[in-house]
């Protein structure tokens, strides 16, 4: 990677939320059980679908990588936001800015990828049910799964490579909590052009395709509930669905949120906190979410609970 002009830019000063340092010691705290809340869910969700053979699923496996994803994205940046509330100065090498965006972007769109393959996954069980086994076999949901990371990881390289080839001379404070794309392109003296170009380009087909799969997925299985004769069949195709497109709705809601708002004097503030519910609350509400409205893990963790308690 070619870092051009930017050779005396050994490391970056990471500015934060700038609130009163009374308030430092209390938002670490909460950020903290945030943080291990999520390590812990997502963890638990993990272990739970290895070991309980209920769980062999398509959905389950990946729900499993969804959680896997929380954990990497969640983890590259909120140390990071937890050192700034002990520091006054919260400073990043530049290599460790090219890491951090690096994990971030990989996982931040695999996350995209595998919530949509689960809504393909629920498309299938609800109108293609003498097929489903067929059609989402294992091999598949593996190809799936692949196919998730790959494109993380091809977006992350881009976005990664052209951002720090650029040279760096205005300033080295990221207005961020961590090392994101903007903030970055921000401090650059070269042309920003092409990065912007492309963030647009890989960004809005990231968010666009994904987007159409998940609302195509569900416009089909509306159509075929509704079109069920038995009450208690809409109700348990319902209450499968009901924990996907709760996730999906916080998830695309925020992302919503960062991306169409407009360009206010407040945007980079506002960026920030949708930052912060995007990067650490999404993946602490994700596992919460799977299991207080999924009976079968519901059922699972009271098993385990009789067990130890």
């Amino acid at each position: 990677m070619a870092r051009g002009n930017s050779t005396e830019v050994n490391e970056f000063c990471l500015l934060g939320f700038g609130a009163q340092q009374e308030f430092w010691h209390i938002l670490f705290i909460v950020f903290l059980l945030i943080y291990v809340t999520s390590i812990t869910g997502n963890t638990g969700i993990i272990l739970l679908i290895n070991t309980d053979s209920r769980f062999q699923t398509p959905m389950y496996f990946f729900l499993q990588h969804l959680a896997f994803v929380d954990i990497c994205y969640t983890s590259a940046i909120t140390p990071k936001l937890l050192q700034s509330f002990t520091e006054e100065k919260n400073f990043i090498s530049f290599w460790g800015c090219v890491i951090q965006l690096l994990v971030y972007a990989t996982f931040a769109t695999s996350d995209c990828y595998l919530l949509a393959m689960m809504a393909v996954d629920r498309y299938v069980a609800i109108c293609k049910p003498l097929h489903y086994t067929i059609i989402m076999s294992r091999r598949v949901c593996i190809h799936l799964v692949a196919g998730s990371y790959i494109m993380g990881s091809i977006n992350a390289s881009v976005h990664t490579g052209f951002t720090f080839s650029l040279s760096f001379c205005k300033s080295k404070n990221i207005n961020h909590f961590f090392c994101d794309g903007p903030p970055i392109l921000a401090l650059s003296c070269s042309s920003i052009d092409i990065n912007l170009k492309l963030l647009v380009v890989f960004v809005g087909f990231n968010l666009m395709f994904t987007g159409l799969v998940i609302i195509f997925s569900y416009i089909y299985i509306m159509a075929t509930i509704l079109k069920m004769s038995s009450s208690a069949g809409r109700k348990k195709s319902f209450s499968t669905c009901a924990s996907h497109l709760t996730t999906v709705t916080i998830f695309y809601g925020t992302l919503s949120y960062m991306y169409l708002q407009s360009h206010s004097n407040n945007a980079q503030e506002n960026m920030k906190v949708a930052s912060i519910f995007y990067g650490t609350v999404i993946p602490m509400l994700n596992p919460l979410i799977y299991s207080f409205r999924n009976k079968e893990v519901k059922e699972a963790l009271k098993l385990i609970g009789k067990k130890f308690f």
